[in-house]
């Protein structure tokens, strides 16, 4: 532990006496400067024991000045040598450190400044080597407590007891982790002040590490964000790898070239066990973003989940009824600031059920909101889960007239037909919906009737337009 006035004061070996009416500071002594200089404060960086024989000290005023300019160097006291130039410490030297409340003690002639020097240099080298070994042991400590079985929350913990207050993880602007001093996790709150530390990931996901106040800086704390720095990474490696893997085999079978009991089994080795029913989630991003989705952390509370990359889109696999909240998805993914639409399926089990639930997930997102739910399984949905209709084809032979049509031009033939569908027939209010004159409409749809062959107001075409339009919204 570092030296104090009164435990040097208190060394019999050294025979120091405390002279003069100002109180020994509690401060740990940060160094002894041996002077004679008559003004030593440039050489002065506060906390020392200025020791001085006080040879250039020859008049009132200068040792009044002396002691002046010691104490607003900031040291902590001074050592007057006696039996040399002074017989006794001057009593202009004590007035002077009494008014400043600086401490005065006289050294004996026989006892070197050196000594005095040596004794504050071991106290501060073995408070410095038992500091290190706290530093090395507390190494040790969160590098075990990462790779074991706790993973980053124990760290957290471990780092929580250390400093004895709360620790939280922030990644995309939310919490990923975290513990308390008192072991139940910490939470910010709109009471508590935090001391917060930028954590290198090497992803703009502004990973901070937050230490409730009061925080005073720890060395340990330095080697905990290394620690952090390193898990992270590694973990958003890590997640790329799975979630291409399960992205593949979710592919599999949504597009029906797995399935029956191999299904069930290839599922369940990645962690979805389709005898309980699952809901499908899908995350679409800007076209920018989307490489985020590869390393993308699930919030706190959705770490379980399955979670795989199928056209670029994030799928995540929830059993139901333990579900988090696809709202609290949605709120996290604006905060790490992702443009997104999250489509929600169904709840069914087995692995046909997962495709109806991804297709109708697929399906909602169609409808662009933030937010968007399954209402039920839709014939198109339906459809579009057999891998043995081939609805793109359809689309694509039914559609592609009146895209080339539309495109030499400008015709409008594929908008035009889409209203046409979705207002139930009415020639009037695609007309009014438009903004055009009703023969116009009329005209048009007989277009569509000459480059496909199939007429809108017949049911049976009518129905085949629709499916044809709805796969090519889907992609």
């Amino acid at each position: 532990m570092a030296i104090t006035l009164s435990d040097l004061l208190a060394d019999p070996s050294l025979g120091l006496t405390a002279e003069g009416g100002a109180h020994a500071p509690v401060q740990p002594i940060q160094w002894v400067a041996v002077t004679e200089l008559e003004d030593p404060r440039p050489f002065l960086n506060g906390a020392e024991v200025v020791l001085t024989t006080g040879v250039r000290l020859k008049t009132g005023a200068a040792q009044r000045a002396f002691v002046q300019r010691v104490h607003e160097a900031g040291a902590l006291a001074i050592g007057f040598g006696v039996g040399l130039t002074h017989r006794r410490i001057p009593a202009a030297v004590l007035a002077e450190a009494d008014a400043a409340g600086l401490p005065a003690f006289s050294v004996p002639y026989e006892v070197p400044f050196i000594a005095i020097g040596k004794r504050v240099a071991d106290a501060l080298s073995a408070d410095q080597y038992a500091g290190l070994e706290e530093l090395l042991e507390g190494h040790a400590v969160l590098a075990s407590a990462l790779l074991g079985a706790g993973g980053l929350g124990a760290l957290l913990g471990e780092l929580a007891r250390m400093l004895g207050t709360d620790v939280v993880l922030f990644q995309y602007g939310t919490r990923i982790a975290g513990a308390g001093s008192g072991g139940t996790s910490g939470t910010p709150g709109t009471t508590t002040e935090w001391h917060r530390l930028p954590i290198a990931t090497g992803l703009k996901d502004r990973c901070t590490l937050a230490l409730a106040e009061p925080y005073a800086h720890a060395a340990v704390v330095d080697y905990a964000q290394s620690l952090i720095s390193v898990e992270l990474t590694n973990q958003a490696r890590n997640r790329t790898g799975t979630r291409t893997a399960t992205g593949q085999l979710l592919e599999d079978v949504v597009r029906g070239a797995l399935a029956g009991a191999e299904a069930t089994a290839r599922l369940a080795s990645s962690g979805i066990d389709t005898t309980v029913r699952h809901s499908v989630l899908i995350v679409d991003v800007a076209s920018g973003q989307r490489r985020a989705l590869r390393t993308l952390p699930l919030p706190f509370g959705w770490e379980g989940t399955s979670a795989g990359l199928v056209d670029e889109r994030l799928v995540l696999v929830l059993p139901t009824p333990a579900a988090p909240d696809p709202a609290d998805l949605s709120r996290y993914l604006h905060g790490a600031g992702l443009t997104s639409r999250i489509g929600v399926g169904g709840t069914y089990a087995q692995p046909n059920g997962l495709r109806w639930s991804y297709f109708e997930a697929h399906e909602a997102l169609q409808r662009g909101q933030a937010l968007n739910l399954a209402d039920r399984l839709s014939l198109t949905s339906l459809l579009m889960s057999s891998a043995d209709v081939p609805l793109a084809d359809l689309a694509a032979e039914t559609l592609k007239p009146l895209e080339a049509f539309d495109e030499a031009h400008r015709a409008d033939l594929v908008s035009t037909l889409k209203r046409y569908l979705d207002l139930d027939g009415s020639v009037a209010a695609v007309a009014a919906d438009l903004d055009l004159h009703r023969n116009t409409i009329r005209y048009r749809l007989q277009q569509v009737v000459a480059l496909t062959g199939y007429d809108p107001s017949v049911t049976a075409d009518r129905v085949h337009l629709y499916l044809a339009l709805r796969v090519r919204a889907l992609g």
